[in-house]
């Protein structure tokens, strides 16, 4: 019962926040019965709520238990100062970012109301090989993961989307050489993107933070203020 109710949970998302039983049928392939039954204990737990038009969304109670997640919650609570300070410096989108399998997750954004337009939200999930911080977690994530993202496949969003296995080693070596990457409408036409790796003392890399300007903008000057960010980020973790 418990893995059906995920299986409910996971239909909906970013571009499906909201859903009848009929829909939740169809992506489950449950019957509509068991959804039904599915969807009024959700509802009853706060999971799931139901809108006057019979559409179900996820619950504020998701929401608050997902608060409590050590890795997400701890993380952001030492972050949040030094993001701050970032997008004060930027006035542009400064994001925290780690990785969930195959994507990158993001657990914050902070965005001036005149910043760029970007593809993400805090709490949406993005490729590792499309999106800065993803590159960033890639680089520091082992042979291993490196073989699972390609055999996946490099999904192409821009003309600049890397796509080969050649280029996205080449990029991964150099975020290890040089601790940050500048991605120029890699995920969307008009961004540029610069992303760092969050390390804790030991030297593990357990997330990355990046800052997305308008695609003419000359990186440059984002990078001391990035580094300056994660420093006090990473001397927080430790």
């Amino acid at each position: 019962m418990l893995g059906r109710a995920f299986t409910v949970l996971g239909c909906f998302s970013a571009a499906r926040p909201r859903m009848t039983q009929s829909d939740l049928s169809r992506r489950t392939g449950l019957p509509l019965p068991t959804v039904h039954r599915l969807c009024a204990q959700l509802v009853a737990n706060g999971a799931l709520e139901r809108a006057d038009d019979g559409r179900y969304e996820i619950g504020v109670r998701l929401w608050e238990l997902g608060a409590l997640a050590p890795r997400a919650h701890g993380l952001r609570q030492v972050a949040m100062p030094y993001l701050e300070d970032l997008y004060e410096a930027t006035h542009e989108n400064v994001q925290l970012i780690v990785r969930e399998g195959l994507e990158a997750l993001y657990l914050e954004r902070l965005s001036a109301r005149g910043a760029v337009a970007v593809v993400g939200r805090a709490g949406g999930r993005l490729p590792l090989h499309a999106s800065s911080g993803g590159l960033v977690l890639l680089a520091h994530g082992g042979e291993r993961l490196l073989d699972e993202v390609l055999a996946a496949g490099l999904e192409r969003f821009t003309p600049h989307t890397i796509t080969s296995e050649h280029r996205l080693r080449q990029v991964l070596d150099d975020i290890r050489r040089s601790g940050f990457v500048v991605c120029r409408e890699h995920l969307n036409i008009g961004t540029l993107a610069v992303a760092a790796p969050l390390l804790r003392r030991t030297g593990e890399v357990v997330a990355s933070i990046s800052v997305v300007v308008g695609a003419e903008a000359d990186p440059a000057p984002l990078i001391p203020a990035l580094r300056a960010a994660v420093r006090g980020i990473s001397r927080g973790l430790a």
